[in-house]
C-alpha cells in the first residue's frame, strides 16, 4: 500500500467527464449557496483498494500546501467515479486491457525519443496487464503506474527531466511544475490525450528546430560527414595555406579559375583570397565573433563546432528549453553566456543586439529569469564579500591607502571609516562594506540596469572596452558587462514616455541618479551551446562553462 500512496501521490490522471472530475456539486441550505463534496462508494474490491490508498495520501498531506490541494482533488476525482480504474477496460469475455485512450498514451511512449526522451523511462516492466490478470492488487498497482508513469512524462516535457540546481548550484531557474489538477482535466475532456501531452513542450521556434534535427538522427536521413579543419599557424588574408581548400568547402566558397597550361597537372589555388575572407568575416560575425577575417582558434573551433553537433548535444539544448518560461514576453531582454551576447527583443523581432562580457569559469554568471526594473547612472560600486577578501584585503595588508588610489571608500554601520588605521591581518575584512565611487574608473561605468536577484548581477557599463574585441569573452566576476550601454539604453527604453538616453546621459556626473522603469523588462540569463536559425541552420557555441557536458551526464543516467 505504500507504493500505492507513491505512486498516487505521483499523480492520476483520468478521462472522466469534466463536469464530475472535482465531484462537487452547488446546493442550497438554507438560502445560502454552499458546495458539498460527492463522494460515490466504490462498488469493486479493486475500487476499494485504489480509495484505500488515495485516503492514504489525503490524510497524511499538511494542510495548505499544494500536495495537500492536490491530492484532495484527485480523491475527489475519483471519488466522483466509485473510485473504479481510469486505464483499464474489460472486454466481453472478461479479460482486463488497457483502454483505447491508455493505448493513445503509449504510442506517446513508444516515440519519445523523438523528443529526446528515453521510451524505457515510461514504458517501465510494471505496465503489464498480463501479469496483473485478475487479481484486485496487481491491478490497482497497474492503474497507479500507468498513472505515474503519464505524469513523469508530462513532468519531463513540460519542465525537464533534470533540475537545474544538479547542473550548477547558481542556476536559480524555478522548475516548471505540471498543474495535475488542470492537466487531469485537459485530459478528461479530450478525445486524443496523446496530443494534450505532445503539446506541453516548448513551442520557442529554436525547440521546434533542434527537435527537426533530432529526428535526422532516427529517420534514416543522411547526415553528411563532418568538414573539419584542422588547427595550424594563424591565417590571414593573402596567405597560402592547404587549410584553405577545407575553408572553402565548409563556407561553400567556390575554387577561383586558373587557367589551364598544355601538358601541366592542374593546379589548386591555397591562396587565402578576398571572396573567402568575406565570407568567413560574415561567418565570424554570424557568431558574435571578432570579424576581422583572421583565423585562429576561436575561429576554427567555430567551424568545426558547427559541422560536428550530435545528438546527445541537441537533446542537452533541447533540455534547457525545457526550463525556459512558456512565456519570454513580447519586449525582452535575452543573454545567451556561451555566445557571448545579448539582445532586445520586440514580438520576436530582434530590435537590437550587441557583444557582452560574461562571469570567468571561476566567477560563473548564473542562470535566471528576473524583470529588469531600475537604471542607475553614476552608481557605485559595492564589491562583493568574495572580491573583499580574495583581492581587496591583500591589497590593503600591502598598501593601507589601496582604497583611495582605486576611488574606493569603507563604510561600517553607514559612516566612512579610515581603512589605513586598521590592522588587516587581524581584522575581518567582512566586517565592513566597500564600495567604488562613481568616477570614470568605476568599475560599473556610468550606468547599471537593475534587475534584483539573490545574485546581486546585473548588466553594465565598464571602463575596460578591450575586452569586447576579444572572441572569447568571460572575464568579469559574474555580472554581465555590456559594449554599447547607451545604445542598449535607448533601445531598451523604447516602453518608457519620458525616458531615453539622452536623459540617462544629462544625468551624468559625481551623484548617483536612479530612474525606475514604469514597464518591467523581462531578462533572461540562458545558457545554449546551440543555436537554430529560421532555415534551420544549427549554430555551435564553446561549452564555456563546462555545464553543457555535465548536463549530457545528468541526462545519460
Amino acid at each position: 500500500m505504500l507504493k500505492l500512496k507513491a505512486l498516487l501521490l505521483a499523480g492520476t490522471v483520468a478521462f472522466a467527464p469534466p463536469a464530475v472530475a472535482l465531484a462537487q456539486e452547488v446546493v442550497n441550505v438554507a438560502g445560502i449557496e454552499a458546495t458539498r463534496v460527492v463522494i460515490a462508494p466504490p462498488k469493486t474490491e479493486l475500487a476499494r483498494i485504489i480509495k484505500a490508498g488515495l485516503s492514504q495520501a489525503y490524510a497524511s498531506a499538511e494542510k495548505g500546501t499544494r500536495a495537500y490541494e492536490q491530492t484532495q482533488r484527485l480523491y475527489f476525482f475519483y471519488g466522483a467515479r466509485h473510485f473504479e480504474p481510469l486505464w483499464l477496460s474489460k472486454d466481453d469475455s472478461g479479460t482486463i486491457h488497457f483502454s483505447a485512450n491508455a493505448e493513445k498514451i503509449i504510442d506517446v511512449f513508444k516515440k519519445s525519443e523523438l523528443e529526446g526522451f528515453r521510451p524505457a523511462d515510461y514504458l517501465t516492466p510494471d505496465l503489464d496487464v498480463a501479469a496483473a490478470g485478475t487479481d484486485p492488487a496487481r491491478l490497482a498497482a497497474l492503474e497507479t503506474a500507468f498513472s505515474a508513469a503519464t505524469m513523469r512524462y508530462a513532468q519531463d516535457a513540460f519542465g525537464g527531466r533534470i533540475n537545474p540546481l544538479d547542473v550548477n548550484k547558481t542556476w536559480t531557474i524555478t522548475p516548471k511544475r505540471v498543474n495535475e489538477a488542470e492537466l487531469l482535466v485537459k485530459l478528461a475532456a479530450s478525445t486524443d490525450p496523446g496530443k494534450v501531452l505532445l503539446d506541453l513542450s516548448p513551442t520557442q521556434p529554436e525547440f521546434l528546430g533542434l527537435k527537426s534535427a533530432l529526428a535526422k538522427f532516427y529517420d534514416g536521413t543522411v547526415i553528411d560527414a563532418a568538414i573539419t579543419i584542422p588547427e595550424g599557424k594563424l591565417l590571414k588574408p593573402g596567405m597560402s595555406d592547404e587549410r584553405v581548400t577545407l575553408l572553402r568547402q565548409r563556407l561553400n566558397v567556390p575554387e577561383p579559375d586558373i587557367p589551364e597550361t598544355a601538358g601541366a597537372e592542374a593546379q589548386v589555388d591555397i591562396t587565402y583570397d578576398a571572396p573567402l575572407v568575406e565570407a568567413v568575416k560574415q561567418f565570424q560575425a554570424s557568431l558574435g565573433l571578432n570579424a576581422d577575417g583572421a583565423i585562429g582558434p576561436a575561429t576554427i573551433a567555430a567551424l568545426n563546432g558547427g559541422a560536428a553537433t550530435t545528438k546527445e548535444d541537441i537533446i542537452a539544448n533541447m533540455e534547457r528549453w525545457r526550463w525556459e518560461p512558456n512565456e519570454y514576453g513580447d519586449f525582452q531582454v535575452t543573454v545567451n553566456i556561451p555566445e557571448f551576447r545579448l539582445w532586445i527583443v520586440d514580438h520576436g523581432d530582434i530590435a537590437y543586439t550587441t557583444r557582452v562580457v560574461v562571469g570567468r569559469p571561476q566567477n560563473q554568471t548564473p542562470l535566471f529569469n528576473n524583470e529588469i526594473r531600475h537604471v542607475v547612472v553614476n552608481p557605485y560600486w559595492n564589491v562583493p564579500p568574495s572580491i573583499a577578501v580574495n583581492e581587496i584585503k591583500p591589497h590593503l595588508i600591502a598598501n593601507p591607502g589601496y582604497l583611495a588610489s582605486q576611488n574606493m571608500e569603507m563604510l561600517s554601520g553607514g559612516k566612512v571609516v579610515n581603512a589605513s588605521a586598521i590592522d588587516w591581518t587581524q581584522t575581518n575584512i567582512n566586517n565592513f562594506h566597500i564600495r567604488q565611487k562613481p568616477g570614470a574608473g568605476n568599475a560599473l561605468g556610468q550606468v547599471k540596469f537593475l534587475f534584483p536577484n539573490e545574485h546581486d548581477v546585473y548588466l553594465h557599463d565598464t571602463p575596460s572596452k578591450s575586452l569586447f574585441s576579444r572572441s572569447f569573452r568571460a572575464y568579469s566576476h559574474g555580472c554581465v558587462r555590456v559594449e554599447n550601454p547607451m545604445e542598449f539604453a535607448d533601445a531598451l527604453l523604447k516602453l518608457e514616455p519620458s525616458m531615453n538616453a539622452r536623459t540617462l546621459e544629462a544625468a551624468f556626473g559625481d551623484k548617483e541618479r536612479w530612474f525606475n522603469l514604469t514597464t518591467r523588462i523581462p531578462v533572461h540569463i540562458s545558457y545554449f551551446t546551440l543555436r537554430v536559425d529560421a532555415d534551420g541552420t544549427i549554430r555551435s557555441y564553446g561549452d564555456v562553462y563546462g555545464m553543457n557536458e555535465r548536463l549530457k551526464e545528468l541526462l545519460a543516467k
